[in-house]
């Protein structure tokens, strides 16, 4: 199954919709800012939180907590400092482990466990800057690839972001 991830645009708070292929609104990824922690609430069409996603502040690693019913239920973490590519890791309750990996540069990524792809993640068939595809090829987990498709992509941005005010 396909899902289309669009942000919107000239928004005054970041905001995004998460669509099915045939452009039905599953939810959306709201960004709480002027907070120490970054937020992202994941609101289905009636306005129930779905699941929630937390950056930490002031960590060594890029950490990024998934909690959905206010309980923990994964972990994404990258190293800051890596010699040869981006590799992020996925640390589920219950011990599951996943790897995210791919050209992250471009937005070309795959999630993975140790029996295969679970998603493909690409901005490649868009024109438009905001928006990318997340091909799910494990259902009973669309959800929880989602989610860690929207903390892969906002990760990316704060570094880009990070990089421009370097210069």
């Amino acid at each position: 199954m396909r899902y289309l991830v669009r942000d919107r645009m000239l928004a005054f708070h970041e905001e995004a919709w998460v669509e099915t292929e045939h452009r039905q609104r599953l939810f959306k990824v709201n960004r709480k800012l002027l907070r120490l922690r970054t937020t992202f609430d994941f609101v289905d069409t009636e306005g129930r939180q779905m699941a929630s996603i937390v950056k930490k502040a002031l960590t060594f690693h890029h950490t990024i907590l998934i909690k959905q019913d206010g309980e923990n239920v994964g972990r994404i973490s990258k190293r800051k400092f890596r010699i040869f590519g981006d590799r992020y890791k996925v640390t589920l309750r219950g011990g599951r482990r996943l790897r995210i990996a791919g050209n992250l540069w471009d937005r070309e990524f795959d999630i993975a466990d140790d029996s295969g792809t679970l998603a493909h993640i690409s901005r490649r068939w868009f024109t438009i800057r905001d928006a990318y595809a997340i091909d799910v090829m494990s259902e009973p987990d669309w959800l929880l690839l989602v989610i860690l498709a929207v903390c892969v992509d906002h990760i990316i941005e704060d570094r880009e972001g990070e990089q421009l005010t370097n210069l």
